[in-house]
């Protein structure tokens, strides 16, 4: 794919559709999630940003979740692959952190789990071990 003319890209904050967020998932590489999860999670966002190119097709997304005063998630950041490397997770995780400047209260918790970090890590992302350490608990049907 050519290199993209970000003013080709449309900006919205707002979360995909189903189907969109799970193939950007998949496509980037993140773990699957369900669509009955999908259905349930995203209305429930803090914020959320989707990038779509002039055929109204998403290629870039990302999300915050959480309690929204004591507790916030970055997650679900992803660039559809023929659109990495140009920036777009860059565009994205700019307009995740001005959410985070104008919207946490002094002393909140924001974490993230990273597949990449050297990406947070440009954005004051830093990792938490030795004092703390990330755990998660993946769901499964009994």
């Amino acid at each position: 794919m050519p290199k993209t003319d970000l003013q080709e890209l449309t900006i919205k904050f707002e979360v995909p559709d189903i189907d969109s967020y799970q193939r950007l998932r998949i496509d980037s590489g993140l773990s699957p999630r369900s669509k009955e999860a999908a259905v349930k999670g995203l209305p429930n966002s803090l914020f959320a940003i989707t990038l779509y190119n002039p055929d109204n097709y998403a290629v870039g997304m990302g999300r915050v979740v959480g309690d929204g005063g004591c507790n916030f998630e970055v997650v679900d950041i992803a660039v559809d692959p023929a659109y990495q490397g140009q920036g777009l997770g860059r565009l994205i995780m700019e307009e995740v952190c001005r959410y985070l400047d104008q919207e946490v209260p002094p002393q909140s918790y924001v974490c993230l789990i990273a597949d990449t970090p050297w990406l947070y890590e440009k954005f004051g992302f830093d990792y938490c071990a030795p004092e703390l350490h990330g755990m998660h608990r993946l769901q499964r049907k009994p």
